[in-house]
């Protein structure tokens, strides 16, 4: 029987704090009003006697300043109600090991898909895919955080609560600046798929507005806007853009292995115009997160490209990042490439969900998820899981005949700059590696400008590593024609490990004779590259993750690490020739 609690905002404080431990099974926390539900959650409530892994937050001021009913399932809720506790302002998070520097992180729970990206006076709003209650999946709201640099953010309270529609999935949002929609010029509309197993239609569009430039939100009545036809069940991130030529609104959702357009003049009614994707790229593969721009190359051309995240289906295993380029009329996408082409617009294991801000004229830039399904739930972080890689302008070049979207961290990063040094004249060759001491001491929060000059035979890179002797190897391989990075000496590594048993993934880890291990993340990723010669690298780590961007951002690899300390020292090494850094600049960065 569900246990009855009635609770006020005043005197017992504004936020409920709740313990939590991840090992319990999750009762469900209703909170209503007069016989009227307002929000559901699921809830890994610590026991009695039990220690909880962090404490959580509940921002009872959302659900107004009246009275309300607090209803917990279950008897053990009745025994852990005396460890719930109020107070008027949430309680600080704790510091942990393997907490990014400067790289968006949640301030606890769970963290995946950026959602509703945009930007307006001075600031743009990043919206997340967010469990509060555990740093598992769960409960997704949207989470909120604001920068006026795209590299200083600031947490905000949620955005977007799960309510009775269900789960509030990804999606996104547009300024109306000539008020199509009618709820006032320049309002903020975001779009998002509400997710409920109990409704008919499991995944429909729904809307909300902000005229508060994003800060709070009131969904609309009319809720959903758009549900499926003919049996699509994964139907789902909605991503809507201004259509100039036609002066009108198109959306485009992920509709199992295919996108399908929708057109609208007033961002409430809308019409089916096409589909797009049947067989495109990776093959079978969920298709999801999409997004849809132009970009122009130096030379002045003008292509279409429509990003198109799947998983599974990483050339490495689980999730990652393709596009398609191409032309658009107003209706229907048509992609240059044939449907077998595959372009990875990384080419690291921790790049997903990405999309990009809406109201920015002429930049596009870009937010990934910096994880992967295979392990995103399992990684070493205590108090919160999952960080969004650096922001990432976005262009369009033209190599061989083919257009490919090349990705470079935002000028704003220099915002970050705390101090550098450059070194040059460094050589390695077979025989005589080159040892180059980065930082007496680092919080783990660096950036390296790197020239090389790459021999026509043989592997030779840079190795970074610290006094534990965790490894990241980062080489060019000659004879294959590749740029490489290995992590699986890079720390811990372990806990992507898993049985596969007859093709079929067991995760339990109890090692048998009987299975096959494999490990998700303990691997080496690789960029097909022609390798020989100059090329330039900026290399930005951050106490758990590397991202490389090659020749201007042309090749791009993000990868997660967790080393036993940070990576203090770079060795510069080749098994074959001389390898030559021509420059290398060291800059150390920070908040």
């Amino acid at each position: 029987m569900p246990l009855l609690l009635s609770c006020h905002r005043s005197p017992a404080g504004r936020y409920m704090i709740i313990p939590i431990r991840e090992a319990n099974d999750e009762i469900t926390l209703t909170i209503g009003k007069g016989g009227e539900t307002l929000y559901v959650a699921d809830i890994r409530l610590a026991g009695e006697r039990e220690l909880p892994d962090y404490l959580v937050p509940l921002d009872l001021g959302h659900f107004g300043a009246s009275k309300r009913d607090v209803h917990f399932s279950g008897i053990k809720a009745a025994k852990a109600w005396k460890l719930i506790s109020f107070a008027d302002t949430p309680p600080e998070v704790p510091a942990e090991r393997y907490r990014p520097v400067y790289h968006h992180t949640p301030p606890y729970g769970w963290m995946n898909d950026a959602n509703g990206l945009f930007y307006k006076d001075g600031l743009y709003h990043l919206y997340y895919q967010y469990n509060p209650f555990a740093c598992v999946w769960g409960n997704m709201h949207w989470g909120h955080s604001v920068s006026p640099d795209l590299v200083h953010w600031e947490h905000q309270p949620v955005a977007l609560y799960r309510d009775g529609y269900g789960h509030i999935f990804s999606g996104s949002s547009v300024v109306d600046y000539d008020n199509t929609a009618g709820f006032g010029e320049g309002a903020v509309v975001s779009f998002y798929t509400s997710y409920n197993t109990e409704r008919e239609f499991i995944q429909t569009q729904c809307l909300a507005c902000s005229l508060d430039d994003g800060m709070t939100f009131t969904k609309y009545e009319g809720n959903p806007v758009l549900t499926p036809f003919d049996g699509i069940k994964d139907f789902r991130d909605p991503k809507v853009f201004w259509y100039g030529p036609e002066s009108k609104w198109i959306m485009i959702v992920s509709a199992d292995k295919e996108m399908r357009f929708y057109s609208s003049k007033d961002l409430k009614e809308w019409e089916y115009m096409s589909a797009w994707g049947e067989g495109y790229g990776v093959q079978p593969r969920q298709f999801e997160c999409p997004d849809f721009f132009q970009l122009t190359t130096a030379e002045g051309e003008t292509k279409w490209v429509m990003i198109v995240n799947v998983n599974p289906g990483c050339f490495f295993g689980g999730s990652a990042t393709q596009y398609f380029v191409g032309g658009f009329d107003g209706r229907s996408f048509t992609c240059d490439s044939p449907k077998e082409t595959v372009k990875w617009l990384d080419w690291g294991k921790d790049h997903y969900a990405t999309v990009c801000f809406s109201n920015t004229g002429d930049r596009v830039i870009a937010v990934p998820w910096m994880s992967n399904w295979q392990y995103g739930t399992i990684v070493p972080t205590e108090y919160f899981r999952s960080a969004n890689a650096i922001p990432r302008e976005l262009g369009l070049f033209k190599d061989g005949g083919e257009y490919y979207v090349s990705a470079y961290p935002v000028a704003e990063l220099s915002n970050l700059e705390k101090g550098s040094r450059t070194l040059s004249g460094i050589a390695a060759t077979a025989d005589k590696p080159q040892g180059i001491k980065l930082f007496d001491s680092t919080d783990g929060a660096y950036e390296l400008d790197v020239d090389v000059n790459v021999p026509a035979a043989g592997r030779s890179g840079l190795r970074l590593t610290n006094a534990a002797g965790d490894v990241v190897d980062m080489y060019f391989d000659a004879s294959l024609q590749r740029f490489v990075m290995d992590r699986t000496k890079s720390g811990t590594v372990d806990f992507g490990e898993r049985s596969t048993t007859h093709g079929i993934e067991n995760h339990d880890r109890r090692k048998t004779n009987s299975m096959n291990y494999v490990n998700d993340f303990a691997l080496a990723t690789w960029a097909p590259m022609s390798v020989k010669g100059i090329h330039s690298m900026k290399i930005l780590y951050d106490l758990t993750s590397l991202e490389v961007f090659i020749d201007g951002g042309r090749a791009v690899m993000t990868n997660l690490v967790f080393p036993d300390g940070p990576y203090d020292s770079l060795e510069v090494y080749s098994d074959k020739g001389r390898f030559s850094v021509d420059k290398l600049t060291i800059t150390a960065l920070g908040l």
